[in-house]
This record gives structure tokens, C-alpha cells and sequence, in this order.
């Protein structure tokens, strides 16, 4: 079912889709804030007389309208740079924003989905159905996908397909098995409050940075002795912010931290497993404890008609050997809030090279992709979307 002219007409635009991603990567913008991102995305769809609308307050739906009625599969790529410091700063498309940086890749998810729609376009009237292209904002704080979905990203969408660059896989390679491929991410904080005092007197004070560190050391046990060995989860402090100086015994503490895992009844154990351990721990020291939990993202789960699909597209294209299975990831997406509510997948792109140096992790200063990957990613786009049509 692989298209040819979707083959060539990516090859072609190779340079371009580059070119593309190193302007993006040059002027990162942070979570909604995506606005010249936004303006750039708008303006290239009218060059190519593609209709679109933008969404409040960033981020642009657009919709490819077949020759011929028929299904309707959305892809989606991401907008959203980060708060990182770049540290490559020999490249010569390095970020210009100081402290902001697309150091997670989705300037090259981007470029690869304006490509992909550049190379569907050429096909529009031989399409069975429509595509519609999602160019998302605010992924970073899992905020940007529920506010496409409010805005209609997914109504009357049969289907949904969606990349991510991985520099932790080689490039040229894609996964995407069925079943868990995101965990859920959620955040907690908790506050104690004790009595503070001189620090020469502590039998007359609760200190609240021992029972913060009680509660940090404790909490450890609620996946290593109370959930299943055979479901995945962490539990992480990130923060934690007590006292105000060397001789003063703390009368408040703050801890902030995330839980990850893939199953429901797990997500719902740990949750409530923070609020008896914070209960207790302070109970213990004659302190108080207020427990703040936010749902984040759900967990990215293939579609396993999808996945398979992805697969079978990524042997016709790339190779038998393009087929890479990574293991689950405890990251977090809210791709997922597109699974939730329309069956499809979440496929893998590997940019990993050590020749180029673009093997370190996501949200690091110094991640960079092989730009080899970019025709592989946006090729996969478009051949997923005229393949699943033509279903």
C-alpha cells in the first residue's frame, strides 16, 4: 500500500524539511507562547492552499480534503520548547532564546508534519477520505492536547496517529507496539506544618524538615512493598523546599513529586497511599499534612489494529529491519488524550547516532537529533495516513 509518489516527493523535499526544523529549533518558544511558531505553521498552509483555523490561544487545525469520500485520520505534531539552556552552542541553527530550547524535538515533529502534508497535498485528489493535521501546542505541560480536543481536534476523526523523535533508539529505526507505550503522569505536593524554633532548643518545636524527610524515605515503600512486582510504577520527590536558616528549626516544608505507571487501579493505590503516608508520618511528629494530587496525562496506549498497521507501513517503506520494538517508557504524553477518545497509535522515531553526538536524553541541554531521521518521520506521516484510507 506504500505510495511512491509520497516516497519521491519526501526525498525532494529533503532540504527543505531541514532547513524547516533548524529555524524552528533557532527560535523556541515555550508552552503556550507558541505564537510566531503558530504564525509560521498558518503561513506555510496557505502557500500551500490548505484550509486551517488557528486555536486559542496557540496552535493551528488543518484539514486535507480528499478527491474521494471517505475516512478521516488526524496526525499530530508538537510545538512546544523548554526551559533548558542550550548548550550546543557551536551549531549554527543554535537556539537565540536565552534558558529556552527545543531540547525534546519537537521542532523536528513539526517540520516533519508540514513536510508529510506538503507531499499529501500532491495527492489530494487520489485521497480516499480527509487528513486532518494537528499542530499542537503547550505539550510540555500536558495542557495543549485537552485544549485541541475542547476544540474539535478529534470530532468526526476515525483514527489518530502521532510521532516522536527518541534519541535513545538508532536512526532509521521505528517503534510502535501495541499495548502500554507512555505511562500516566501525575503530580502530588505535599505540605507540612510544624512549630519552628531556635535551633540550640528543638525539644520546644515539631521540625518540619524531619518529617519531611521521614515522609521522602518512607514513600519509597508504597511501590516497593504495596503495588504488584508485575505493574510497573515510580514514585519520585523532586522538590523539596524547607526551612529559612542554618539556626532555625523549620516550621513548614514542601515536597513536590510525580507518579508514573500504565494501569488504572495503580494510579488510584499510589494516590491514596501519599495521602496515608503523609497522614501518618506527620501524625507520628505532631505535625499536619495537606496533600495536593493532580491528574496529569493518561497513558499512551497502541491501538493494536493501529500499531499494526504502523508496522506494516514501516517494512514497506524503510525495511524489515526498520522495525525496532522499545521497551515502555515511564516519560509522559498527552498524546494520550487523543487515545482516549479515538483508537490509533503513538509511533517512536529513532535520531540516535553517536557519530553525530545525538544520543543524549530528552530535556537535556546538549540533545540534538541526526537530521537523518526527519525524511524517515515525515514519510511515515504520509504513508500512514494514505495507507490507513485506503484500507
Amino acid at each position: 500500500m506504500m505510495n511512491e509518489k509520497i516516497k519521491e516527493a519526501i526525498k525532494n523535499y529533503s532540504e527543505e524539511l531541514t532547513a524547516l526544523r533548524r529555524k524552528l529549533h533557532s527560535e523556541p518558544e515555550l508552552s503556550w507562547e507558541e505564537e510566531k511558531t503558530t504564525a509560521f505553521v498558518c503561513g506555510y498552509l496557505e502557500k500551500l492552499g490548505i484550509p486551517y483555523r488557528r486555536t486559542v490561544p496557540t496552535g493551528v487545525i488543518a484539514t486535507i480534503e480528499g478527491g474521494i469520500p471517505g475516512k478521516t485520520v488526524a496526525l499530530r505534531g508538537d510545538m512546544d520548547a523548554l526551559s533548558v539552556e542550550e548548550l550546543n552552542k557551536n551549531l549554527p541553527y543554535a537556539s537565540k532564546e536565552e534558558g529556552k530550547m527545543h531540547a525534546c524535538g519537537h521542532d523536528a515533529h513539526t517540520a516533519m508534519l508540514l513536510i508529510a502534508t506538503k507531499a499529501l497535498v500532491e495527492l489530494k485528489q487520489e485521497l480516499p477520505g480527509t487528513v486532518r493535521l494537528l499542530f499542537q501546542p503547550a505539550e510540555e505541560v500536558a495542557e495543549g492536547a485537552k485544549a485541541l480536543v475542547k476544540q474539535g481536534a478529534v470530532e468526526g476523526v476515525d483514527n489518530v496517529f502521532g510521532i516522536h523523535i527518541w534519541s535513545q533508539m538508532p536512526t532509521g529505526k521505528v517503534s510502535c507496539p501495541a499495548g502500554p507505550s507512555f505511562a500516566s503522569a501525575d503530580l502530588f505536593k505535599v505540605t507540612f506544618k510544624g512549630r519552628g524554633g531556635h535551633g540550640a532548643m528543638p525539644h520546644d518545636t515539631i521540625d518540619a524538615a524531619i518529617v519531611a524527610s521521614s515522609f521522602v524515605m518512607n514513600i519509597q515503600t508504597v511501590v516497593s512493598r504495596t503495588v504488584d512486582t508485575q505493574k510497573p510504577a515510580v514514585v519520585t520527590v523532586g522538590k523539596m523546599v524547607v526551612g529559612t536558616r542554618f539556626n532555625v528549626i523549620a516550621e513548614n516544608a514542601v515536597i513536590e513529586g510525580t507518579v508514573r505507571c500504565f494501569d488504572p487501579k495503580t494510579r488510584d493505590h499510589i494516590e491514596k497511599q501519599i495521602q496515608h503516608y503523609a497522614d501518618h508520618v506527620a501524625a507520628i511528629y505532631g505535625a499536619t499534612a495537606k496533600v495536593e494530587y493532580t491528574r496529569g496525562t493518561q497513558a499512551v496506549i497502541n491501538d493494536e489494529y493501529s500499531a499494526s498497521l504502523v508496522q506494516s507501513v514501516v517494512k514497506e517503506a524503510f525495511g524489515e529491519d526498520a522495525v525496532y520494538f522499545e521497551k515502555p517508557t515511564m516519560g509522559g504524553e498527552d498524546f494520550s488524550e487523543y487515545l482516549e477518545r479515538v483508537p490509533g497509535s503513538f509511533a517512536l522515531v529513532g535520531s540516535g547516532n553517536p557519530e553525530k553526538d545525538t544520543e543524549w536524553a530528552h530535556h537535556h541541554g546538549r540533545f540534538n537529533i541526526d537530521e537523518e531521521a526527519l525524511t524517515t518521520g515525515a514519510e511515515l506521516y504520509a504513508q500512514y495516513a494514505w495507507t490507513y484510507l485506503n484500507q
